[in-house]
């Protein structure tokens, strides 16, 4: 029963990444943890095989629409690639298998990192609501490509560390550092995902 609502939440979450762009992986980590009972840390591998997969077919169709900023996504992929690698090459490794114990409780690396998954779930859905910007327009604004590739690196590295590819925190920042459009934000960001995946 838990394997058959775990592909109905497969499919759910293609959905959500084709239509938004994001809400691929930090949907992913749940699924394979509590409903195909993966051990954490090779959840969040495996989310990140799953949801670039994912993205990189999503992101085809806006190809063919001429709805990407390829400059962009080279700008936010490559430190977010170099990110993904080292989190995941010298990071994850680095974590102890007890992370915290108190008072004969204690916290596991897959533990640890879920919790830190679970934060970094909240503080996306706090700044989504609270976030109701208008959509800019392109012409006549500079873009912060500074800013741009610095945000590719941090979200790099939350990528390598809780498998999350990070759509949800990659749309605000094409969309308020690079002021992209809604829909050309939700394209770049697909690519972006799949690269870095």
């Amino acid at each position: 029963m838990l394997e058959l609502l775990g592909f109905i939440s497969a499919v759910l979450i293609g959905i959500s990444l084709g239509l938004i762009g994001s809400g691929g992986s930090i949907l992913t980590v749940p699924v394979l943890v509590y409903l195909f009972n993966v051990e954490p840390v090779m959840a969040t591998a495996y989310s990140l095989f799953i949801v670039g997969s994912t993205a990189l077919a999503g992101s085809i169709r806006y190809m063919r629409e001429n709805l990407l900023d390829y400059k962009t996504a080279l700008v936010f992929s490559i430190p977010a690639f170099i990110a993904v690698f080292f989190a995941r090459i010298y990071i994850i490794p680095l974590l102890p298998d007890v992370v915290l114990s108190l008072n004969g409780y204690a916290i596991s690396k897959g533990t640890f990192l879920l919790i830190v998954f679970a934060i970094l779930m909240i503080m996306a859905a706090v700044s989504m609501i609270k976030n109701k910007r208008p959509e800019a327009e392109l012409s006549g604004l500079s873009f912060n490509y500074p800013l741009i590739f610095i945000e590719g690196f941090i979200v790099g590295l939350l990528t390598g560390l809780v498998g999350a590819g990070g759509g949800f925190l990659i749309i605000p920042a094409l969309v308020l550092l690079a002021k992209l459009p809604m829909k050309v934000a939700v394209g770049t960001s697909l690519l972006i995902i799949a690269v870095k995946s």
